[in-house]
């Protein structure tokens, strides 16, 4: 068991870098989109879509 670990230590390490970078998006559009921030980045006034993504309350 701790030669795998030893021969995969790297493949590990990796993964986990790339989950916690992944958590920590997911977290912040979240976060974002908690508190009414569109997901696009740009402004709501000229999008289409307006009506949709956000209604009126």
């Amino acid at each position: 068991m701790l030669t795998w670990l030893m021969e995969n230590m790297a493949t590990i390490i990796i993964s986990a870098a790339l989950m916690i970078v992944v958590a920590v998006v997911i977290a912040g559009m979240v976060r974002s989109r908690k508190k009414g921030k569109s997901s696009c980045g740009c402004g709501c006034a000229g999008c289409a879509m307006n009506g949709a993504c956000h209604p009126k309350k």
